[in-house]
């Protein structure tokens, strides 16, 4: 590799770095205090809060990552393209290929890490994150939940612990389940427990009643009935794993006999294809960044900013891409759909590179994109002086 290519190579990947932990910062955060009543109701420490929300974050990573490396690549040519450093290379007789390659680079190695998070890293987490919950929910019935007081554990969902007897037993169970509006659930059992794994709250010796919004009410008694702790944050009804908590071995041969797949086989199908469609955005992206500010021009042509260029064609072709993987589960022609995006886009993208065609946004739209924000910030700042006026007064 040349040195100027490494040059590139390096600004580019500390960009996209600068990009990428603040994404992830973010959503951390946010994972973390959507799931700080579940911790801290069921007595968790706070390695487990942490370690928790953590977790979460897999399931995050190859949706953020093609976005933080369009916005890296896309700045870091716009600044060397301010810089006249991309002038300088062209002047110097240096091929579009010194700048494409390393880009290209970076981009291909985020895709396999992407592929990577997705497939194995993933569904490992996802089953973490059940199991996680699953025992913060037993932890809470056997230890957190008071004896004859009912316990809110979710909106729409309460529990009242008649009493607690020795070897983990608890005696005269109810459950409310109201968090699905089509039927309220009802359950009665006279004693219970936590299984060994603390996976499920076994009830003994009960009923269930399921009463309709027309005031019918269906009752229907039980020897022995297994309550998912992982799901009880979930909604009602809800397998125990999903297509999504499966790794890519098992998506390719589901098991028949799984009550999931039984009920939505084209989950699993749609889950797959998900996966094999999903990792490439990086490399996508990377060339939609080129695309767009790879080229050397003067600092009078007016034109939108290049970033801004990549990330809204970025977030398009994504929508696309999502709308597709959201109905693929009952149609084949969006499965189809979810490879002809990414492919479709490369294909253009490559073809604008070899014919050293840009992509920008018109300058019409730019222009009226800093119209709209100049109002807002003027807005901003006559509310502004509004309160500090108000606030002189006595």
């Amino acid at each position: 590799m040349k040195l100027i290519e490494r040059y590139i190579l390096r600004r580019a990947s500390l960009m996209f770095v600068a990009t990428l932990v603040p994404l992830l910062g973010i959503v951390w955060v946010t994972q973390a205090l959507t799931n700080i009543n579940l911790v801290t109701d069921s007595g968790q420490s706070t390695f487990a809060f942490l370690k928790l929300a953590t977790l979460i974050l897999p399931s995050v990573v190859p949706i953020i990552l093609p976005f933080a490396l369009v916005i890296g690549v896309a700045q870091t040519l716009t600044v060397m393209n301010s810089d006249s450093e991309l002038t300088v290379l062209n002047s110097a007789g240096s091929s579009r290929m010194t700048i494409i390659r390393p880009v290209m680079m970076l981009a291909v190695a985020m895709s396999l890490v992407s592929f990577a998070v997705d497939n194995f890293v993933e569904p490992y987490s996802r089953m973490a994150v059940r199991k996680m919950i699953a025992t913060a929910h037993a932890d809470m019935l056997s230890a957190v939940v008071q004896e004859n007081t009912f316990r809110k554990i979710a909106d729409g969902l309460y529990v009242q612990v008649a009493q607690r007897r020795n070897g983990g037993v608890l005696h005269g169970l109810f459950v409310a389940d109201t968090r699905d509006p089509r039927f309220e659930m009802v359950y009665y059992a006279r004693e219970g427990a936590v299984d060994e794994n603390s996976s499920a709250l076994v009830m003994k010796d009960g009923e269930v009643h399921r009463k309709l919004p027309d005031g019918n009410v269906s009752i229907i008694k039980f020897d022995s009935y297994a309550f998912d702790l992982a799901d009880l944050t979930q909604s009602a009804g809800a397998s125990n794993i999903r297509a999504k908590d499966r790794d890519l071995f098992y998506l390719f041969n589901p098991d028949p006999d799984d009550p999931h797949y039984k009920k939505e086989p084209g989950s699993f199908t749609a889950e797959l294809h998900r996966r094999f469609t999903e990792w490439l955005f990086p490399t996508v992206f990377g060339l939609i960044a080129l695309v767009v500010s790879a080229d050397a021009r003067s600092h009078r042509e007016a034109r939108v900013h290049p970033m801004i260029t990549a990330l809204l064609t970025a977030l398009f072709v994504r929508w696309i891409s999502f709308y597709a993987a959201n109905n693929a589960e009952g149609s084949v022609t969006f499965v189809i759909i979810m490879y002809l995006v990414p492919i479709a886009t490369a294909a253009l993208a490559i073809h604008h590179l070899g014919r050293n065609k840009t992509l920008e946004l018109p300058v019409s739209f730019g222009e009226r994109l800093t119209d709209l924000r100049d109002r807002v910030l003027a807005r901003l700042n006559r509310g502004n002086q509004a309160s500090s006026g108000k606030s002189g007064h006595p």
